[in-house]
């Protein structure tokens, strides 16, 4: 029997706020332990959580930018559950009326295009986190670090429209973009920015009915999630061949065993008793200030990939990595204003040197400049290379740097005339044997002549006389 998976993601998305959503502390990732803590985030008795408006401001943008419909009033709820690294052993976040609802992102497929729906975005505090170290009492002990309590996030959460481990992977990528691109979550998933669970089931081909989900925790990578998610749909059509039953369950996945672990089984939604908090008031949006924030909204990966293969004529694959990274991108067209001779080899170039890109260490004028002078016959592409590495060793100019280490080459036919004479002179056997019909030799006169310039002269103008001495 042939079967088909179903995918659904959920992703949390810390927001790039300097406070917390309910509390004045810092958001920053690294304080010490309980650093970035107050009576409000650590669930003292008495106080009273005030809304961050600029994570309702990022949340707000990321609804525009995906497509989904902004609500005029959405509630804040209690989330009740007991847990160490929870203080008020409930977590504020939004159940039945969140903040926006539906919209959609396109990805791109082995099959070409595809559309992946939004469920819902929604905003709520994050707990803090457990550190395992140390022993007491002869158990290992366990540590509350209560830092990251009432950190804002952002759940998005998915149709259940994907059916593969790439797409799933395709879609958190293409999300992973725009958030960034956007400035309203900085993406990094080492450290938890960005983190993702998986819904997968499995079903026969063609039957319209959903199977068991299980839930897949843990995954801190793209690559994990696709390994995770084909793990887990071969262990559930493998059970299912068995004659087994999948099982509704949270499972994790072990990326150094490359398996998933039943973990608990999954609790449905009135497990957790959500109520609206009695402390926040509703939510309500002005439909002029979405409107003012869709102004704000720059243009996004799916956008500027199409525009940049439109207007420099780049293989969309380029325009793609080019996208990945809005500052990539900006600096590869700052360099192709400077010279747009070949917009193709100053994709690769910006490409190929995108750390030094990233750090400040580059301009725009070098790429411009290093593409030009080599596109023009200037200089090599070995001297090309050798120039970009000491103009960041140097920080001098890299034109300057060119003409102080002698590397322009020689392009002008009539002064290699010279030289190739001087070659073919003292090679009379290899020139009878080439116009013998060994036409092999002519990289041998090649290398004698750049042996002669000391590498000065151009290679292409180079064959070009020897053809015409030779005959």
């Amino acid at each position: 029997m042939a079967f088909e998976a179903v995918i659904g993601l959920e992703v949390h998305a810390q927001l790039s706020t300097r406070s917390k959503i309910f509390c004045a502390c810092s958001a920053a990732f690294g304080a010490s332990p309980n650093e970035n803590t107050c009576p409000v985030c650590t669930g003292m008795p008495g106080v009273l959580p005030v809304l961050n408006r600029r994570a309702v401001e990022y949340t707000i943008r990321t609804a525009i930018a995906t497509s989904s419909t902004v609500q005029r009033r959405s509630v804040f709820a209690r989330k009740n559950y007991f847990y160490p690294d929870l203080p008020k052993a409930y977590q504020i976040s939004q159940y039945e009326l969140p903040i926006a609802l539906g919209g959609h992102i396109d990805i791109e497929t082995g099959n070409g295009p595809k559309r992946i729906g939004i469920t819902r975005i929604h905003m709520e505090e994050d707990a803090g986190k457990l550190v395992h170290e140390g022993e007491f009492a002869g158990a290992q002990a366990s540590l509350a670090d209560l830092n990251r309590c009432s950190v804002p996030l952002m759940e998005i959460v998915s149709e259940p429209d994907m059916r593969t481990p790439e797409e799933g992977g395709a879609y958190l990528r293409r999300l992973h973009d725009i958030l960034v691109y956007l400035g309203v979550c900085d993406g990094n998933m080492e450290e938890g920015s960005f983190r993702c669970d998986a819904n997968v089931s499995v079903r026969p081909a063609g039957q319209e009915s959903f199977g068991t989900k299980a839930e897949l925790k843990n995954m801190n990578s793209f690559r994990n999630v696709e390994k995770a998610l084909e793990y887990e749909i071969r262990r559930q059509i493998e059970r299912i061949e068995d004659g087994g039953k999948v099982v509704q369950e949270t499972r994790l996945w072990d990326a150094n065993a490359g398996v998933t672990v039943a973990m608990r089984r999954k609790e449905e939604a009135h497990d957790y008793r959500y109520f609206p908090d009695p402390d926040l008031l509703p939510l309500i949006v002005d439909e002029s200030w979405v409107e003012e924030l869709r102004k704000t909204i720059p243009e996004l990966p799916a956008e500027k990939i199409a525009r940049l293969e439109r207007q420099y004529g780049i293989p969309r694959y380029d325009a793609g990595i080019l996208a990945a990274d809005r500052a990539l991108a900006d600096f590869f067209e700052a360099s192709a204003a400077i010279y747009g001779g070949n917009p193709k080899t100053t994709a690769n170039e910006c490409v190929h040197w995108k750390d030094a890109v990233f750090s400040g260490a580059l301009s725009p004028e070098t790429i411009a400049h290093a593409v030009e002078d080599r596109e023009r016959g200037t200089i090599s592409a070995t001297a090309s290379k050798k120039l970009v590495e000491l103009v960041l060793s140097t920080g001098k100019p890299f034109r300057t740097l060119r003409d102080e280490q002698g590397l322009t080459q020689v392009s002008d036919a009539s002064a290699l005339d010279v030289i190739v004479e001087k070659i073919l002179a003292a090679s009379p056997k290899e020139v009878e044997s080439y116009r013998g019909g060994k036409v092999g030799l002519l990289s041998f006169f090649v290398g004698q002549v750049m042996r002669e310039s000391r590498g000065k002269a151009n290679p292409k103008v180079v064959q070009e006389v020897l053809k015409r001495k030779l005959g």
